[in-house]
This record gives structure tokens, sequence and C-alpha cells, in this order.
């Protein structure tokens, strides 16, 4: 099984989304947006550039320059045990898909949703009916690997969450490019009985690099590289182990509970195409220039391309960033929050989570120096959705941004995706986040503090009226 924590808006699609033109230039500060951004219909009410997306730009700073458009007016773990039932399980993981029964598939994703679905208070969601649901589907032979999916589609379907769903085999497989580590594991905090938080290889990609060379699913991480990580966050772990392509990584793992300790040197392999492109533009009729960034989607290469772009702006003499969200459906959490974190200080709010169990209740903050401390400018409209507003609603709350555009989504719950012993996978409402400023975002979104793009003077003014409020 493989998990990876996203929040993505949309139920699945099987159409791609048409490749969207690249913005057209910018224009001079305190201009009006006079000409919209090309986007794609949505078929739901929810997005999917988790499953299917047209392929993202190679991190380039030969896009066309940007022109800012008008926006329209808005009116619970398993114990920690050590015995034979546990490692038979871990044995399971990892066989082929031809070994696994249909019933197993059934009782696997039964089992994720018992184990981790948080309800958000309108599903009415009980362990008593959910137990009785795995009773009257196992009862019967289950013939049929389509039937099995098709019992695992009703039996998400009546938790009435539209984020919680089934993935076919060809659906989980276009998630690769969300791999953050490179080497194919994620990792989850698994509290023992002694309250203890052990991390936990929690998903596992098949004869990916991570299982080739050895890592098994419910292995705990003990080191990265040589450094210890006992008491360092999943979040932590996943961003030391990643790396470039091809390149190595040492991580020391004890498998299962009671196991031995080894440690194995495995090869990164990245998937991700790059989300990110850029530019610098000339403000008219002022000496300075304005560093322009779009950002597609929080994939894998997100957080490390987007480093790579801010400095070489910086380079050029970038006086001002903008940051381009519009459109931009979300990816993975924890880009969301490496990405946050490069523009605030050290100890700021990037967002508060909670999930099922009260120990995963904590305030994510930021836990390094910025990389860059010039004013920000992030555009948004009614498609920026879950890590975008993770984002945008980080930078907002420490007085480190505008939003210019319009009103976002409002997505503010979290998914993991589960990978299935067959290939397939659910996605499954895990936990639930509010802004720093502890505004439930979650079908309000986010209001912009601009509607037409501001004179970078305004830009400046706002932010140092928003730090002398937060001073008292």
């Amino acid at each position: 099984m493989r998990i990876l924590l996203c929040n993505c808006n949309s139920p699945p699609s099987l159409s791609p989304t048409p490749p969207q033109k690249p913005p057209p230039s910018f224009l001079p500060a305190a201009a009006v947006w006079t000409k919209k951004t090309l986007i794609t219909a949505l078929s739901g009410a929810l997005s999917l550039t988790l499953l299917v997306s047209s392929p993202s730009p190679a991190l380039s700073s030969d896009s066309p320059p940007f022109q800012p458009p008008r926006p329209p007016q808005l009116s619970t773990p398993l114990p920690d045990r050590c015995n034979e039932e546990e490692e038979e399980l871990q044995n399971k993981v990892v066989l082929k898909p031809e070994f696994v029964t249909n019933e197993e598939i059934v009782q696997e994703a039964w089992q994720i949703v018992n184990d981790s679905f948080l309800d958000t208070g309108r599903h009415r969601w009980s362990p008593q009916s959910w137990e009785q649901k795995k009773e009257d589907i196992l009862g019967t032979s289950i013939q049929t690997r389509s039937k099995a999916h098709e019992l695992i589609k009703r039996m998400l379907a009546s938790l009435g969450d539209p984020y919680t769903r089934f993935l076919s085999p060809a659906e989980f497989s276009k998630m690769a490019r969300y791999d953050i580590t490179g080497i194919g594991i994620n990792i989850r905090e698994v509290p023992d009985d002694t309250g203890s938080v052990k991390l936990k290889v929690q998903g596992l990609i098949l004869d990916g690099p991570a299982h080739t060379a050895g890592v098994r699913q419910g292995d705990e991480v003990l080191a990265v590289n040589g450094e210890d990580v006992v008491g360092k966050s999943a979040f932590e772990v996943s961003s030391l182990l990643q790396g470039p392509n091809e390149t190595f990584v040492t991580i020391k793992i004890r498998h299962g509970n009671c196991g031995p300790t080894e440690s194995l040197e495995i090869q990164r392999q990245l998937v991700a195409r790059s989300p990110v492109f850029y530019r610098l533009e000339q403000v008219s009729n002022s000496p300075s220039s304005v560093g322009y960034m779009r950002l597609k989607e929080f994939n894998a290469l997100a957080r490390k391309d987007l480093v790579i772009a801010m400095k070489r702006l910086q380079d050029m003499g970038a006086s001002y960033f903008i940051l381009d969200l519009r459109d931009n459906r979300g990816g993975l959490v924890q880009a969301g929050i490496e990405i946050a974190k490069l523009f605030l200080n050290k100890g700021e709010t990037i967002i508060y989570t909670v999930g099922r169990d009260p120990q995963y209740q904590k305030n994510v903050v930021a836990d390094t120096a910025p990389l860059v401390t010039l004013p920000v400018v992030v555009l948004v409209n009614n498609r920026t959705a879950s890590a975008s507003e993770i984002v945008a609603s980080a930078l907002h709350d420490n007085c480190r941004a505008v939003l210019v555009g319009e009103r976002t989504f409002g997505k503010g719950l979290i998914q993991s995706v589960f990978e299935l012993r067959d290939g397939s996978g659910v996605v499954v409402t895990v936990g639930q986040y509010v802004t720093p400023n502890h505004l439930d975002i979650n079908g309000n979104g986010i209001e912009p503090d601009f509607r037409n793009f501001p004179g970078w003077s305004d830009v400046s003014q706002h932010l140092l009226k928003c730090n002398l409020h937060q001073q008292g």
C-alpha cells in the first residue's frame, strides 16, 4: 500500500486537461487587468490534477511575458505490535497483483477507511455502520476483479464524501509524479502503545527503488544519510530523502516492529515534470523589475524548481515577485507547506491541521529563515484550490504577500492516496486545516486583497499596514 498526502479538488475525469496558452505580457504598474486567462472547463464540482493533467512545461525562463487578466466581479493507526499476523500482512503487501484475491482487495479498501477516514461532520460515519457494510459486502463470493472494484466504488460512495473515491490501476499509475522522495515510499507518523511516534513506511511502490533495495511496508525509518531522524516529522524526513534524479540516498531502517536494522543505498528515480516557469519583467516608467513565477501544480519537483527560479530572478535583479497560482488546483500538501516556508520567518504558522486522531492536531510552522524577503503578489482565481490555498493563506496571513484576483475555490480538506495491492488505489479524506488566522476556508475560499492589479507602492503600503496591525 502506498500513501500520498494530497488535496485535490475534483473527482476523476478520464479526459486529459487541454494545454493552456502561456500568459501574455506583464502590464505597467497600477494597470487594470484586461484579458482573461484561458481555462479548462471542469466536468464536476472538483478538479483532478492529481490524476489527469496536461504535461507541465520544463523549468524555463523562455516563457512569454505575463499580463494580468481582468477578473470578473465577485457577487486510527494500528497498534504497534510484533506478531505473526503483522509479519504475514507485510509479506502480502509486496505480492504481485495476480496473487491478491478479489475479497482481499475489498477488505483492504475497507480497512483503510476504517483506520483513516475523517468525518467532517456531514457524513455521519460510525465504526458500527462501517463494520456492517463490510459484512454485507463480503458475505458473498466476488467472482471478478471488476466486480471488486465496483463494490469498492459503492462502498466509498456511501460515505457521502465527494473527495473519497476509487482509482483504477491506470489512474493510480499517473500518481507517480507525486513521489516526492524519488525512491518510491511514503512516510507516516505512527504512535505506538507507549505514545512514542515512529516514522513508518506506509506507502511502497512495487518494484520501485526502495522496494527493490529491500524496504517493506511497515519498516521504521531510523536515519537518512547518517542523520538520526528519530523525533523528526514525516515532512522533515521526506525532505531529507529528496535529491536530484539518479543520485543516491542511504537510509537506515528497522524491518517491521521487532526486526533487524539495515542500511540501504537507494538510487532516486523522479518521474515528475517541472510545474514552474518564470521570467523577469521590467516595470514601465520605473527602474524596478518584477520576477514572475507561474506554478502549475504541487508535484515532487515544485519546491526544488521554484527555489531555482527565485534565486535566478534575484540574481537578475528582481525587486518584487509575482507568484501565479491561478488555475492551480493543488497536489501534494507537503509541497505546498515546503513552498510556503520559502517566504516565511522561522516560527510563523503555515496551517493548523486536525485528523481523526487528536494526536495529529498540530500547528505547522516554518522552521528556517525565508529564502526571499521581497514583496510578493500572489495571483488567485476561483480555480486556485487546495495546496495553492495553503500557500496563499500562509503568505497572506503572515503579511508576506497580497492576494490579487478572485475568491479562491475553498478546499480545506486533506486526502491521502493509498495504493491497493492490485495496483488500484483509493483517495480518502484524512485531515482538515485552517489558515494561520484560524479561517476555515472549506466551502468559503479566501477573499483577495485586490480585484485589480495594484501599483507596487500600494502593495508595499498594504504589507506595511498588515505588519503594523499584527504587532498591535
